[in-house]
């Protein structure tokens, strides 16, 4: 799935799908790099979504970063998650007995976020991201994902900014 944001996700369509456990990345997808406070829309969305599923935040960030965003939602975190490697995918899916078809993660990077979450998870979920501003190491990532959309447009797989749903 492709989506603008992650207000635009169809959650009852996971729930359906048997997806129990939602893995968020933190940075550019619920919260700009540089924000320190959860507004009032995300804080009502994962309220709403606590009663249907688990929610896992899932970052490279540090764990005071983190573990900040998890404590506004009261959920769970996993920080230097080193993405694209899937050791924080392992812990969650220990630590909450879950199988791969049980999990959709949701980011904004199709290198760290999509790609380990297509391996690790059932069903995994785009996002466009929310600032322009990037950590450091994300800049290398970001002209990686420039070329893949490049390639993936040309050969009409997606197209940024054309969102879709597959069936």
């Amino acid at each position: 799935m492709y989506v603008k944001n992650i207000f635009n996700i169809d959650y009852e369509r996971l729930k359906k799908r048997g997806v129990h456990c939602l893995i968020f990345d933190l940075d550019n997808t619920i919260a700009l790099i540089d924000q320190k406070k959860v507004d009032n829309k995300t804080k009502k969305l994962f309220n709403h979504l606590k009663k249907d599923f688990q929610i896992v935040i899932i970052s490279n960030n540090t764990k005071k970063r983190v573990e900040e965003y998890a404590s506004f939602f009261n959920c769970d975190y996993v920080s230097f998650a080193m993405k694209p490697l899937p050791f924080g995918y392992f812990k969650i899916k220990k630590k909450y007995h879950l199988q791969k078809k049980d999990m959709a993660m949701i980011g904004d990077q199709l290198v760290t976020d999509i790609f380990v979450g297509n391996r690790m998870t059932g069903y995994t979920i785009l996002v466009d991201p929310l600032g322009k501003k990037d950590l450091k190491i994300t800049t290398l990532n970001r002209y990686i994902e420039s070329k893949i959309f490049r390639y993936y447009e040309k050969k009409a797989i997606m197209k940024r900014g054309s969102y879709y749903v597959k069936k």
